[in-house]
Parts: structure tokens; sequence; C-alpha cells
């Protein structure tokens, strides 16, 4: 597993670069999310070629529709997204 924490040998103890949020950004918020805390670090999501992302989607014909989906958008999944972006790069 990656350590997101962890760049360089030195521990990161400010852990701000994994959120950001844009509201005034004329899409914001993209998602019906009733939370306070909306993440914008992953506008468009980097999961999203993957079948195995983890999110909330439906495929319509032989399109991938993330429209209820809010895991990249959820401050909490920082880790997960990068965990997982980790695993794939070490599949190829």
């Amino acid at each position: 597993m990656y350590n997101a924490g962890n760049v360089a040998g030195a521990n990161v103890i400010s852990m701000k670069y994994k959120y950001f949020e844009h509201k005034e950004c004329e899409y914001f918020p993209c998602h019906t999310y009733p939370h306070k805390d909306f993440n914008c670090l992953f506008c468009y999501c980097p999961l999203y070629p993957f079948k195995d992302c983890g999110g909330n989607y439906e495929m319509l014909d032989k399109i991938k529709d993330c429209s209820n989906c809010i895991l990249p958008h959820r401050p909490e999944n920082y880790n997960y997204i990068i965990d997982k972006l980790y695993e794939k790069m070490l599949d190829k």
C-alpha cells in the first residue's frame, strides 16, 4: 500500500493537500451531497476508467454514469483513491 502521508521520506503533518473546495466554480456542487465538506480535488474522478473503482455508478449502454457517486468528493476517500491508483499502477 502506498503511504500518501510520507513524501520523499519526510513525514507530512499537514494534510491540507488532500482537500480543496472550489465554491466559485460554475458547476459547484456537481452532485447533490448533504455534507459540508465537498472535496473538489478530484473534480474528474481518476478512477473513472476502472470497473472496480468502488464508487456508486451504473452503466447506461456502454457509458459509465457516475451521477450518483460522491466517492471522489468525500475528503476521507483521498487515501482510498491514491491507494487504488497505486494498485492499478503495479498491475501494469
